[in-house]
Parts: C-alpha cells; structure tokens; sequence
C-alpha cells in the first residue's frame, strides 16, 4: 500500500518560522555576515544617523542626469562651454595670422564681399576726394568692393588701376565690372613692396584693410610715395576686428619713417580712414 508523503516534521533543532525552513543557526550566521547590522536587524546608531536621509528617501543616492531635460537652463553650460572654445579657437587663428601676414585668400572672400561697417564707400569718397580725370591706385581690390564705385566717380576720362598678388581676385573684380558695363578698371599681377609702375604716376592710391597683410609694411608705403604725384592723396581704411588692422597711431609712425605726413583722418579707435601726403 503506497503511504501518502505528507509535509515532513520539523528536525530536531530546527524551526521553520526561520527563513523558509533554514536552519536558525544558519539565518543568525548570515545576519552577522551583513557588516555594520545588528542580530536584531538594526543599524548602529552612528550608521543611522549618516544614512538617514537615504533611508527616508532610497532614491536620494542616486546620481541624477547630468543635464535632466526638464531642468530650465539645463543645457545653458553646455552652450556657455562650446561658445567659449569657438571663441578662444578665432582668437588663436587671428592671433596666428596677425603673427603671419598674408594677404586673405580667395577661397575666403565672402569676408571682403560683406558689408563694411564704418569703413563705407561713402566715407572713402569723403576722404579720397577722387575727381573726374584723374588716375588712382587700388592695392588690394578683393573681388572690386569699392572698385567698382571708385571707377564710376573717376568718370569721365578717369582710370582706376587695382593691383593684388592674387589673379583670382583681379579676375573676379573684371567679371563684376563687365556685368555693369564699367570699363576703366585696370588689373596688375604684382606685389605692393615693388610697384611696377614709374615715379609721379598716379593722382591718389587707397588700401583699406590691406596695409596689415603686407609683410614689410614700410617699404609698400615708400613706394607709394614714390609712385604718387606731391600733391597726390594716399589713403588708408582700418577696421578693428580686422587681425591685421593698424591703429592710426601704428600708421602715424611707420608714415613718418616712410616720408609722409598725416593731413586728414575720419573715424576713432574703432575704425579710422587717414590720409597721407608726401613730407
């Protein structure tokens, strides 16, 4: 006859209201395992009182999301940090090439195509005072920015010859000048510290932005003394932002040592048109 095996009596020295049936001695040895617990459960006081708050709230511990989404201003850091590395990267590559003149290449001429502040076509004409007639160098025309207006107020019977180290550039300004249908625009292919042209030249010369990429600075003001009539005008247009801008008082100097003087200036600290005259 098969016995029915029903629920097996407790052995002696055992007690299952202990842990599903375990053995008291193994429940008490696993609760003196735990460090820093009681044999009642407890924590020590010490334990308690520096826990306390995690107790209360079991969640408190946890590290929370670097930049939780529904935080306002969450990402205002992140936006702060990535600013200032772009910033302190342009101050890096100004503060190089300000270290290494040179003149701004093609592939980058959107920054001579947009707008000049201060530095306007109207204010160069002020300064300039170009006349009908007459004959006037550009050095370093970019892609024809005031070129092209400088020839139309030299009309009728004016010439306006542009130089640059850079053919593309006295390309593009022609291609400009030949969808308006200007036609006393002159290009040269030449460097600034040896203009190819003869003493007594030209009426008036004007570079803005420009003088700063030349690397000898002096000898290109020399020769535009030497190719400029003794009456003539020369003008120069700085811009601060610019990394290569010469303040006026920069200018002054190296003027003085290349035998010019200072006859008229428009502008500040900030932007200046200054022209110069032979001594």
């Amino acid at each position: 006859m098969c016995r029915r095996r029903d629920r097996p009596l407790p052995r002696r020295g055992h007690d299952d209201s202990a842990a599903g049936g375990l053995p008291l001695a193994r429940v008490r040895s696993r609760e003196q395992a735990r460090p820093g617990v009681l044999h009642d459960g407890r924590l020590p006081a010490g334990v308690a009182r520096r826990l306390g708050p995690r107790l209360e709230h079991p969640g408190a511990d946890a590290r929370p999301a670097p930049y939780p989404p529904d935080r306002p201003g969450a990402g205002r850091g992140v936006i702060r940090r990535l600013a200032a590395a772009a910033g302190a990267a342009i101050v890096g590559a100004a503060l190089w090439w300000r270290k290494n003149p040179s003149a701004c290449p093609y592939s980058q001429r959107f920054w001579v195509e947009a707008p000049h502040p201060f530095i306007t076509r109207e204010r160069l004409r002020e300064i300039l005072e170009p006349r009908a007639g007459e004959r006037v160098l550009e050095i370093g025309p970019g892609t024809g920015y005031y070129a092209l207006p400088v020839s139309g107020w030299l009309e009728p019977g004016g010439r306006l010859d542009v130089l640059d180290v850079q053919q593309e550039m006295l390309d593009h300004t022609l291609e400009r000048a030949g969808k308006q249908g200007i036609d006393n625009i002159v290009p040269t292919l030449a460097d600034a510290r040896s203009l190819p042209f003869a003493k007594d030249t030209f009426d008036a010369a004007y570079l803005i932005t420009v003088l700063g990429e030349i690397p000898d600075q002096g000898a290109a003001l020399r020769e535009l003394r030497r190719v400029v009539k003794p009456a003539g005008r020369i003008v120069v247009g700085e811009l601060f932002g610019d990394p290569h801008m010469v303040t006026h008082a920069a200018l002054r100097n190296r003027a003085t040592a290349s035998g010019l003087r200072v006859e008229r200036k428009l502008g500040g600290r900030l932007w200046h048109f200054t022209r110069l005259q032979p001594a």
